[in-house]
């Protein structure tokens, strides 16, 4: 699971800007400040969406992962924006087990072996946001409506789950 930013202006431009005037909202990201919106995403080992959201640039990453996660079970690895832990007690009790990393401030907690291992692993939601973003193409700041926006975006996302070879765990490997 995780979240990037969709840019819909330059920082520059934010105060000329009319297009998603009142829809779009400034937010920060570990890159930044960014005007736009987040898209939110859940995928499985194979690289394929489990499931997908678009917030507001300013909604934290935590926010809409009970829409997210609906009728999931199982493991769910985040990265550290997504440390609660009220949100891993409720997602607990619906037989979800959320693993993330723990910032510096915090004590380390014990993780199992495996689980550390799928941490490390992070790096394949990390390539499919990538390849959105570069291969895909879902972010630019030319739009000129938020209904070619929407477009845009799902068309990037309906390119990626047509492509042969995603970035996916090979379980296989003994890295």
């Amino acid at each position: 699971m995780d979240s990037t930013p969709l840019v819909v202006c330059n920082n520059l431009r934010i105060q000329s800007h009319k297009v998603f005037k009142g829809i779009a909202e400034r937010g920060k990201s570990s890159t930044g400040w960014k005007y736009g919106f987040k898209l939110h995403l859940v995928i499985n080992h194979l690289g394929e969406f489990l499931s997908f959201c678009v917030t507001k640039g300013n909604i934290d990453d935590r926010k809409p992962v009970a829409d997210l996660v609906g009728e999931l079970v199982g493991w769910i690895y985040g990265d550290k924006g997504y440390l609660s832990e009220k949100l891993r007690a409720w997602l607990a009790e619906n037989d979800i087990h959320l693993v993330t990393k723990v910032r510096k401030n915090m004590k380390a907690k014990a993780l199992k072996a495996f689980d550390k291992i799928m941490l490390r692993k992070r790096a394949v939601i990390e390539s499919v946001i990538d390849q959105l973003k570069n291969v895909s193409q879902i972010e630019h700041t030319r739009h000129r409506s938020p209904f070619d926006f929407a477009v845009n975006l799902l068309a990037g996302l309906i390119a990626y789950t047509k492509q042969p070879l995603k970035p996916h765990i090979d379980r296989e490997s003994n890295r």
